[in-house]
């Protein structure tokens, strides 16, 4: 027993008591000091664990204040001390339930970890968004239940200001009227394009090997446009110039049968030339040989007629002024030999004129439909429907130097001379406005030497023999500078101006000559009418 204490040291099992009282004393002076029972070993056990200071603070304590949990019983003091109340705790949160609980057991509302602070805004922000769903839901619900009963308009469909049934309405045969507003693309167009496609036809012209119409048309820039490289030039003999009779492909453009015994109507450019006209039906194995009856070149019009054993599908012919700008329109060909191509767009706009020079002459368009579907070599002489399916334009020409701009020559032009053109009957042209002179800009080298004041106007270079100006005395060299009072500022201006006018119409013109203004009164005259007395 010695040992065991002289290694261990003295035995202090009966210091037991001794030990609990002073035990005692230290937690009195600590009570009286202001510390509550167990801070120290709590601080103590923290300080060991040496957790990370990511805390939240509850009470008094401020956003720009130290954090970080107290050190020592000093640190902790000043704590207290600073706000001038009781001692303020930092330390991480812990999970706590929304409610506290009185002596008595019942819960009570309260805010805050501890049940003392405010109330919280939660369950009130949660109840007005509730509350907000609820009434949109039964906004939507109302509002469906009206559109589904016309519970306000009655059994009246609904419209869009100045819609066209072409446009945007279908209406439902049988019971109420029912009208699908589709602000895109129509949904007809497949439906259309079915019932329209049997009576398209593709339209291709023959010409015999040497003949001088194949060099002409393969030569020739507007035949080219239309046609493009269709023509196999390339196997041309180069010896003697005449035929040997073969029949070889020149081009191909489009059709549509409008009576049933097989009478097509194209484009004249599309079978200029042609030696042999061979037309491809749907539903036939080989193509019919056409006949052709009439033509205008000036019109850009042709009619021919082919022959067989049954009827033929057509397709219906409606009203180009029925149409708006910017109704649907479309548009079936055989671009670049692509059968039965369908391609759709809107009506750009009407009335446009334009002029296509070709070795033959001049073609002067007029009242065209403008669209922006998509128009290539071989639509030519294609149909351009409206939304009924009905032929409104004849697909005719397209701007080389744009995308989205074709024009089609209008049914209000070619269903008046429908029977001239079945019958062979010449069409009689158009009258001409015109007066008779060839007219330039005014340059500025010429303002002096014609005495003018400045490059305003246009100088007539040229007076046609027997033409009204020359009746009316115009020389060359004046310079027109006004017609019927209106200002012109160059060549373009007196031929607009002359044109409005109508074929029997006075005009007077005013011309500077020798640096005086000079009034000539011409009557307007037609230029068709005079080209056809010179040609006799």
């Amino acid at each position: 027993m010695d040992d065991h204490k002289k290694e261990f040291g003295p035995d202090r099992s009966n210091d037991s008591d001794l030990n609990r009282d002073r035990d005692r004393e230290r937690e009195l002076e600590r009570r009286e000091a202001g510390y509550e029972p167990g801070y120290d070993s709590r601080r103590e056990e923290a300080a060991a664990q040496e957790k990370p200071s990511y805390y939240y603070s509850y009470g008094p304590h401020k956003t720009g204040m130290n954090e970080e949990t107290p050190s020592t019983e000093s640190d902790t003091t000043a704590y207290s001390n600073h706000e001038g109340s009781a001692p303020v705790e930092v330390t991480p949160p812990k999970p706590v339930r929304p409610f506290s609980f009185s002596g008595d057991g019942a819960p009570k509302q309260g805010g805050g970890w501890n049940g003392s602070g405010p109330a919280k805004k939660r369950s009130s922000l949660r109840s007005g968004f509730a509350a907000f769903l609820a009434g949109a839901v039964v906004v939507s619900t109302l509002m469906f239940a009206a559109d589904k009963t016309n519970l306000f308009t009655g059994k009246q469909p609904m419209t869009l200001p100045g819609a066209q049934p072409n446009s945007s309405q279908t209406v439902a045969a049988g019971s109420a009227s029912k009208v699908s507003l589709d602000s895109a693309r129509p949904d007809n167009i497949a439906q259309i394009f079915a019932q329209a496609s049997p009576a398209t036809v593709k339209i291709e012209s023959y010409v015999k090997t040497k003949s001088s119409s194949q060099k002409s048309q393969m030569n020739d820039p507007f035949y080219r446009f239309f046609f493009g490289d269709q023509g196999d030039s390339g196997k041309q003999d180069s010896g003697s110039g005449k035929s040997d009779g073969t029949l070889q492909l020149a081009g191909s453009g489009t059709g549509f049968i409008f009576e049933k015994s097989g009478y097509i109507l194209t484009n004249e450019h599309v079978i200029d030339g042609a030696d042999e006209i061979r037309v491809t039906v749907q539903g036939y194995d080989k193509p019919f040989v056409a006949k052709l009856l009439g033509n205008s070149y000036d019109l850009d019009l042709a009619a021919m007629k082919i022959e067989g054993d049954k009827d033929f599908p057509i397709l219906p012919i409606g009203k180009a002024d029925s149409l708006n700008v910017g109704d649907w329109v479309v548009a079936i060909g055989n671009p670049y030999g692509f059968d039965h191509t369908v391609t759709v767009g809107v009506l750009s706009a009407k009335e446009r004129p334009i002029t296509i020079q070709d070795e033959q002459g001049t073609r002067n368009y007029k009242h065209l439909l403008q669209t922006d579907a998509s128009i290539n070599p071989g639509n030519s002489g294609g149909p351009l429907l409206n939304m009924n399916g009905e032929v409104i334009g004849i697909n005719t020409a397209v701007s080389s130097q744009a995308q989205g701009i074709g024009f089609a020559i209008s049914e209000s032009t070619f269903s008046t001379v429908l029977d001239n053109l079945k019958n062979n009957v010449t069409i009689p042209k158009e009258k001409a406005p015109y007066i008779g002179v060839s007219l330039q800009n005014v340059d500025k080298e010429w303002v002096n030497e014609l005495k003018l004041p400045n490059t305003e106007g246009a100088i007539v270079a040229e007076v046609t023999r027997k033409s009204p100006a020359f009746q009316a005395g115009m020389r060359p060299y004046d310079v027109i500078v006004d017609v019927n009072d209106q200002k012109v500022t160059n060549s373009q201006d007196v031929t607009t101006k002359i044109q409005a006018l109508k074929v029997g119409d006075k005009a007077k013109i005013g011309v500077m000559r020798d640096g005086k203004r000079v009034e000539i009164n011409v009557t307007v005259g037609d230029k068709n009418a005079a080209d056809t007395t010179e040609k006799k």
